[in-house]
């Protein structure tokens, strides 16, 4: 599919009742259609691997274009400036997250990256940042554990920001490292609870849900069970 055709293929599908609900969910009606996941994916398989496609879809600023850019950006080509580029751009927390998920992770620098950001200031930059240590977590089989335990420091370092969408990258990333292994769930769980000891709201909230999953009688089962 051509750009042109993408577009309009994505206005044909805009919903104004999608774009409503997504609003109740804190996603910014600005520049959002409300076309289903479901549909990019449809879409994302038809049009298959196209970086300048991509690219051109990206900025076109529109919500459910960007998710598709993410989809069919290919990971092999993507540079360190482009990735910058997006993460700058990204003002809503689903696109963060399906970026990282779809895309981000892929690359070459998604360890990098995932340092990096935690470091920055913009809001949805620094949650990038904790969603890829969580993404990778779940997606990178084969890393060793060091490459997770790095990630500890930077976890409690931001623990304390009470911005709802980094606390919540935070706690998530937190409990996917926690939950790769044995190892990692041990010290996930001590750095919970040095997190838990910080008089912070925002600290106490991400160590004590982390803590509950983490010391779950399914997590701790199905980890034994290797």
């Amino acid at each position: 599919m051509k750009y042109e055709e993408i577009i309009n293929k994505l206005n044909s599908l805009a919903c104004p009742e999608i774009v409503n609900d997504m609003a109740r969910f804190g996603i910014s009606p600005k520049n959002t259609l409300g076309v289903s996941i479901t549909n990019l994916k449809k879409m994302a398989k038809e049009t298959g691997i196209d970086h300048d496609l991509a690219l051109r879809l990206w900025d076109s600023k529109i919500h459910e274009a960007r998710i598709l850019a993410s989809l069919i950006d290919d990971p092999e080509i993507v540079t360190e400036e482009q990735m910058e580029k997006w993460a700058k751009d990204i003002d809503s927390w689903d696109v963060c997250d399906l970026c990282c998920g779809n895309l981000f992770d892929k690359t070459r620098y998604a360890y990098k990256k995932a340092v990096e950001w935690s470091f920055r200031e913009e809001e949805f930059v620094k949650r990038a940042g904790f969603v890829l240590m969580a993404i990778l977590a779940v997606h990178d089989k084969k890393a060793e554990d060091k490459k997770f335990q790095k990630f500890f420091p930077l976890i409690i370092r931001e623990a304390t920001d009470n911005r709802n969408y980094v606390k919540k990258g935070v706690n998530w990333a937190l409990r996917q490292i926690g939950k790769r292994n044995l190892n990692l769930n041990k010290e996930a769980i001590k750095t919970a609870d040095k997190i838990e000891t910080v008089e912070s709201k925002a600290a106490k909230w991400i160590a004590s849900d982390a803590i509950r999953e983490l010391r779950s009688d399914p997590v701790q089962k199905r980890l034994r069970k290797g």
